[in-house]
This record gives C-alpha cells, sequence and structure tokens, in this order.
C-alpha cells in the first residue's frame, strides 16, 4: 500500500500538520489582557505574540494504513491509565522525592495572576545584553487607550531607551522590556540572569590567538562580506521543500530534487589559503576581479627549479650563439658566391655585344 496517500478523506491529516505561512495564517488573538502603568498613566493593552514557528512538524502514524498513533497515560506506580481530570502537577526534589501541587497551592504564588505590567525604570538598550531577550509580544492599545499608547511610544523613541518592566504571562511572573517596532510597542520577555549558562564551561583547548598575517587576511574577508541585513535574501529551504514533496504525495507529480551544492575538491594547505580562497570567492560573488593566486606547493618547486632552469639556459646560450655565427658565416659566403658568379656572366655579356658590333 502507498503510505504516501491512504485515502481521499484522510489525504491531508495522515502524514503532516498544516505547514502556516507569515501572510496567510489565521488571524492573530489576543492571549492576554491587562495595562501598562508608569508612574501614574496606565494604558490597557492587548496582548499578541509577535512571532510564529515554521518548524515543520510531523505526526508519528501507522507505516501500513497511515493513522495516527495515540498516548495513554499511565501512572508508573500503579499501571492505570489515568483520566486528564487526576492529572495533577509534580515537583522532583534533588533527592528523588515527589511532591505534588494542588491547584489551590499554585493560586497562592506571588503574582500569578496579576494583569499590570509595571514599569521599573527606564534603561539604554544597549545595556541588556542580547542573550537574556525570549519571546517577543505586540502591544495593542484598548480603544479608549489609544492616546496614552501613542505617549508611552513616543516618549520611548524620544528617550532612545527601552523599559525595564515585570509581567506575569501563563502564572510566572518574568522580567522584560518595552520598546518600540515600526511604530508598534512591543513587550519582549526577558531569560533570568541565572538561567544564562557560564561561559566558562565550554572547553576552548588551547585556542590561543591568530597571527598578524591570518588576522590581516580575516580582515580582507570581512570587508569582502560586509553588507546590509536584508532579511529578503535569506527564505527557509526546508519548510518549503518538505511542502512541496507532500503537495506531490497528494497530486502525484514527480518530486523534483534540489540540486546539489557544488563541492569544492580542492585540498586547503593551510589557514592563509583558506582564508585567501575565501576572499577571492567573495570577490567573485560581487563581481570584482579576482587574481589568481600561486599556491604554495607550486611557488617553491617553481623556486626550487630556478637555479637549474639559470644554468640550462646559461649552457644553451653559447651553442645557439655559435650556431648562429656558422649560419651567417654560410649566408655570407654564399652571397660572395652568387655576386661573382652575376660578375662573371655580367662581363661575358658585355664581350658579346662588343663581338656583333665590330
Amino acid at each position: 500500500m502507498d503510505v504516501g496517500v491512504v485515502g481521499e478523506a484522510r489525504r491531508e491529516s495522515c502524514l503532516v500538520t498544516h505547514v502556516v505561512t507569515g501572510k496567510g495564517g489565521a488571524p492573530m488573538r489576543a492571549m492576554w489582557k491587562g495595562a501598562v502603568s508608569f508612574g501614574l498613566v496606565n494604558v490597557p493593552v492587548k496582548l499578541y505574540s509577535a512571532t510564529e514557528n515554521h518548524d515543520i512538524s510531523f505526526r508519528q502514524v501507522h507505516r501500513a494504513d497511515g493513522g495516527q498513533i495515540r498516548y495513554q497515560r499511565v501512572c508508573s506506580v500503579c499501571g492505570d491509565v489515568v483520566a486528564f481530570d487526576d492529572v495533577a502537577k509534580g515537583y522532583e526534589t534533588p533527592d528523588g522525592q515527589m511532591v505534588v501541587l494542588t491547584d489551590e497551592d499554585l493560586a497562592a504564588l506571588p503574582n500569578q495572576s496579576s494583569k499590570e505590567v509595571a514599569v521599573a525604570k527606564f534603561v539604554p538598550a544597549g545595556q541588556i545584553d542580547p542573550m537574556l531577550f525570549d519571546k517577543p509580544y505586540y502591544l495593542e492599545p484598548e480603544k479608549a487607550a489609544t492616546k496614552a499608547y501613542a505617549l508611552l511610544r513616543d516618549a520611548l523613541l524620544a528617550a532612545d531607551r527601552v523599559a525595564l518592566v515585570t509581567v506575569s504571562i501563563r502564572q510566572r511572573m518574568t522580567m522584560a522590556v518595552l520598546r518600540v517596532h515600526d511604530d508598534v510597542i512591543v513587550l519582549q520577555t526577558l531569560m533570568w540572569p541565572d538561567e544564562i549558562r557560564a561561559a566558562d564551561q565550554v572547553n576552548l583547548g588551547d585556542t590561543g590567538h591568530a597571527s598578524d598575517k591570518e588576522l590581516a587576511m580575516a580582515s580582507m574577508l570581512v570587508d569582502s562580506l560586509s553588507g546590509d541585513y536584508d532579511p529578503a535574501e535569506f527564505e527557509d529551504d526546508y519548510a518549503g521543500a518538505v511542502a512541496a514533496l507532500v503537495d506531490s504525495k497528494v497530486t502525484g507529480a514527480a518530486v523534483i530534487e534540489a540540486p546539489a551544492a557544488a563541492a569544492d575538491t580542492g585540498e586547503v594547505v593551510d589557514l592563509l589559503e583558506a582564508l585567501q580562497r575565501s576572499v577571492d570567492r567573495a570577490k567573485a560573488a560581487r563581481g570584482e576581479p579576482v587574481t589568481p593566486a600561486v599556491p604554495a606547493a607550486s611557488s617553491a618547486a617553481s623556486a626550487a627549479a630556478a637555479p637549474a632552469q639559470r644554468a640550462a639556459a646559461a649552457k644553451t646560450t653559447p651553442a645557439k650563439t655559435a650556431a648562429t655565427k656558422a649560419t651567417a658565416a654560410k649566408t655570407a659566403a654564399a652571397k660572395t658566391t652568387a655576386a661573382k658568379t652575376t660578375a662573371a656572366k655580367t662581363a661575358a655579356t658585355k664581350k658579346t655585344a662588343t663581338r656583333k658590333a665590330g
């Protein structure tokens, strides 16, 4: 049985979830309502997710008939199938104990249901490490709060700062910043500092530092590849390929394989040569003239062969000179003989003419 298409009624659901596009997706829905407060100014707003995930999500299906695989919630202690209403939240302690938390326990947590976005201070955006940035949300003003919304937005732009705030989303208090994007106030949540792993956990080994020549060549490569960020230059090739593959499975069309990238089979001798090739490739991509570089191995071989070539040339030159002189001598002798022959013929002609005249 063809596992690509398992029946008209289930063609669009048995293999892959719907791929949502940015402009053609479902309309945004407010996921939270609250108010931004700074000083005595209060701005009622709605919260919308500013991003959407385009990752391809596959469903697990039965290979034979395309039926979706279902899972049951089974208790690891008693082995019973547990209904959703009987599922609670549990926290496992470092020593392995499981602490069950009830809805009443969670409701008692501080600020878990707060609908206020309180501005703590306005800070320069450059002071916040980009590692801390998490998820962005659009803030939309309620109809009666458009003027206060515009005031906060314009104040952020005029101060060239971001507002550091606290907010509770999905029952968890977190830090966030308010900034402006395309005339819309964006609330972007922040990671807590202790959620960022220490960089000293990365084992760099004996990396050392680049040499002056390597750094100079790398700087040339940076200059060759420098430009402005344009998101339109990049696209999600994988998502498009999966969508085309699914469409071909549904319609029965032939699958068009993407052309493979040309592989660089040239052996890179060292880092400097790799940098030089990278610079040349970047220049060629920009349409700039590229001066072919002589490989290090070829240069060394040419340098080693130069003395022998000069010696051979020195031996060849006298021989060529002698041969040239001999040729010149033969040519001169031939010319002399020809001249004598011509003179003799001329004299004979004159004598014959004199006799006829007498």
